[in-house]
């Protein structure tokens, strides 16, 4: 489709009151001319726009979900109900990027609020930074940390236990939290499913048994309901924009406003240990310190060593998004294999000792 300007201008006056716009581009992009639109259009790709109000220029970012087959987002209703929710929540979240609206595209390329429906946006503001993946980056060139590294990480963990301490009473929230870590479209099932058939690292069988045990553990920690406290869902270092020093805004939390600590802990954390394994093959150097500085930062605020009890099934959700052929085509088979046995190592295992990463890694 094409995204047209005057239909942009159309939407943005009835937030805004007057509107022109002035550059449209992919965010981190080329400007495109505003005269002809955006031909070609494609959902999926979050667009920069500037545009001129009442006399003061402003940016936005306009995004929406990109249409795939698998994870839990094969229908229309499925990307619907994730940006709605999205726009519902993000303001919520302490540190998170601010969300303006929630919309949908017609078939004609309008940009309107409701009944025609086919295609659901969400508007948000525009935030400045560098994403963290790209410290992590740095760090495995290198294979040093800096000042500002340590800061950093004390600063995630420290907004973790801060975000964390927000409870929450609603038992029916938590069980479907446990319940869909593991069967969710985007979550351990869902991802299982992505996987191809005839992989040298793991078989069928393997992937079977995998999610026996993590159904296990949903029996095991379901009734934990008073761990219900706000999260964010998906923090990861493509999620989190860091300005000077440890300044940081977090984009796109994900699958519910209230979950369990250990979702967004595992995230992280899953990480640097991810990092670690492609530079080193195992926990080590400047990414082991990062992992223990976290866990120590958290646990001394946080006092949750519980979290080390229920964990397991929220690292297995990590651990196969990390060793994904989809998602990672090109990663060194020796890190699946080590990941898998990290996965089939922790599922055994009643309380998480994450000062012997390494013992995990082993058949």
């Amino acid at each position: 489709m094409q995204l047209r300007i005057k239909a942009v201008e159309n939407y943005l006056k009835g937030l805004f009151g007057s509107a022109r716009v002035t550059a449209i581009s992919e965010l981190g992009g080329i400007p495109v001319e505003v005269e002809e639109g955006i031909k070609g259009f494609g959902y999926g790709k979050p667009y920069l726009i500037e545009f001129e109000s009442n006399g003061k220029t402003q940016s936005v970012v306009l995004s929406s979900m990109r249409v795939q087959k698998g994870f839990g987002h094969d229908h229309f209703s499925d990307r619907a109900a994730i940006l709605i929710w999205q726009n519902s929540v993000f303001n919520n979240l302490p540190k998170h990027v601010k969300s303006l609206d929630v919309g949908f595209f017609t078939h004609e390329g309008e940009l309107s609020s409701s009944g025609k429906a086919e295609e659901y946006f969400i508007l948000m503001e525009k935030i400045e930074g560098k994403e963290y993946f790209l410290d992590l980056e740095r760090i495995k060139k290198e294979g040093k940390l800096t000042p500002l590294d340590k800061e950093r990480t004390k600063a995630l963990s420290t907004y973790l236990s801060q975000i964390h301490a927000t409870k929450h009473d609603d038992c029916e929230l938590y069980i479907r939290k446990i319940r869909d870590n593991v069967g969710h479209g985007e979550c351990i099932m869902g991802l299982l499913d992505s996987y191809p058939d005839n992989l040298d690292f793991v078989s069928q069988d393997d992937l079977c048994d995998i999610e026996k045990k993590c159904v296990e553990w949903r029996y095991k920690i379901k009734g934990k309901t008073h761990r219900l406290c706000m999260t964010h869902g998906d923090f990861h270092p493509w999620n989190i924009m860091f300005r000077e020093g440890s300044d940081f805004t977090v984009l796109d939390r994900s699958r519910g406003e209230w979950g369990e600590a250990a979702d967004d802990v595992s995230s992280i954390t899953m990480n640097y240990l991810f990092y670690s394994l492609q530079k080193y093959g195992k926990l080590a150097g400047p990414f082991q310190e990062l992992y223990e500085l976290f866990f120590s930062n958290y646990l001394e605020k946080t006092q949750d060593f519980e979290l080390l009890r229920v964990i397991q099934p929220f690292y297995v959700f990590r651990s196969v998004v990390v060793a994904s052929p989809i998602w990672y085509p090109n990663l060194d088979p020796g890190v699946r294999t080590k990941i898998f046995n990290f996965i089939r190592n922790i599922l055994e295992i009643e309380e998480f000792d994450y000062k012997n990463v390494n013992s995990y890694l082993q058949e």
